[in-house]
């Protein structure tokens, strides 16, 4: 049976498999030894490290993250504020290893939920080698752009200024997009940045934006076995593509009160059975999130089934509950529950 609280790795990766299963019975130092063997010694001028995703809501850091990795471990939503913890995503290539942590928009927060979320992007900020701060290229830098870039005045690490959705550009008027560009030309140039056009939906400009990536790491070693995509356990993703199947199919009526923990997981020889139970605020949620005769929570279930599928390479049965716990995004202690904590 395989342990869904260990970190995701392609399937049929028994060299992998075999270290994060033995590490369970082993002291932390003999972990680290075993790991050594495993993990291949790094060519030399290999580079690695840690890129710190930033940015406003909504600006496409979590799309960015899963496209440069080239597997869905972030969910992505038109609803701003969708990301709620720090999720690492790991890219190996022949030059470099980047351990990418995607953190929750940074904003103006309304409640104790959205304290935790602004402290967990901010922390990160002095924690990584290099960070990537992303912004919306259809809009004029604004205010919050202008306050991320004052929480980087005292930052020591190199930072890169990403102009994404480049590929929606196509319909904006030239005098439009030129004063677009200039607001993020002089943001950059104020503070010696440098700037990045890409698109995280096309992946338009990935190339160069993972050279300046990879030129801005250190020499070092790697951190993660090549063939690992994140260091999340199955369990985590599996709550989270079912938070994001409620966001895509209720939007601004639940996203924001919603929580869900993975309750159980028990993987027969044929299929993976998932319990899973998700948390709203107040009782006309409820009906929102069950619907007419239980179909919209039906149709929550089996959209994310289809993408637990592919996670796991298998079949998979998911049975969902509902419960109220009212003001939870309120609650410290309601939080820390729910696996909401300040890193």
């Amino acid at each position: 049976m395989t342990d869904r609280s260990e970190p995701v790795t392609p399937k049929d990766n028994s060299v992998v498999e075999a270290y994060l299963s033995a590490q369970k019975d082993l002291t932390t130092d003999s972990a680290l030894d075993l790991g050594r063997g495993l993990i291949p010694a790094a060519p030399e001028g290999f580079r690695s490290g840690f890129v710190g995703i930033i940015g406003r809501p909504n600006v496409g850091k979590s799309t960015l993250m899963n496209q440069l990795i080239g597997q869905k471990i972030a969910i992505v939503s038109p609803v701003p504020q969708t990301t709620r913890n720090r999720l690492q995503g790991i890219l190996t290539t022949d030059a470099a290893q980047m351990i990418f942590v995607d953190t929750p928009g940074i904003h103006k927060p309304h409640h104790k939920l959205g304290e935790v979320l602004v402290k967990n992007a901010q922390s990160a900020i002095g924690a990584v080698d290099v960070v990537l701060f992303v912004v919306d290229g259809m809009e004029i830098a604004g205010g919050g752009d202008r306050f991320i870039a004052e929480l980087l005045l005292n930052v020591k690490t190199p930072i890169i200024l990403g102009i994404n959705k480049i590929d929606a550009r196509t319909d904006l008027r030239q005098s439009h997009l030129n004063a677009i560009d200039l607001s993020y030309q002089e943001l950059a140039a104020e503070r010696g940045w440098e700037v990045i056009n890409f698109s995280a939906v096309t992946e338009a400009g990935f190339p160069e934006l993972q050279t300046s990536l990879t030129d801005k790491l250190e020499l070092g070693p790697y951190y993660y076995p090549p063939e690992l995509v994140t260091d999340q356990p199955e369990r985590f993703i599996m709550g989270e593509l079912i938070r994001e199947q409620i966001i895509h199919l209720t939007r601004e009526e639940l996203p924001h009160s919603v929580a869900v923990t993975i309750d159980r997981v028990q993987e027969d020889a044929k299929i993976t059975r998932v319990l899973a139970t998700i948390y709203i605020e107040r009782d006309s949620q409820k009906g929102i999130l069950i619907g007419k005769g239980g179909q919209m929570l039906k149709q929550i279930g089996s959209n994310a089934r289809e993408q637990m599928q592919k996670l796991i390479a298998g079949k998979v049965y998911l049975e969902l509950f509902v419960k109220v716990q009212p003001k939870w995004r309120q609650s410290g202690l309601r939080l820390a529950e729910l696996g909401y904590r300040v890193e």
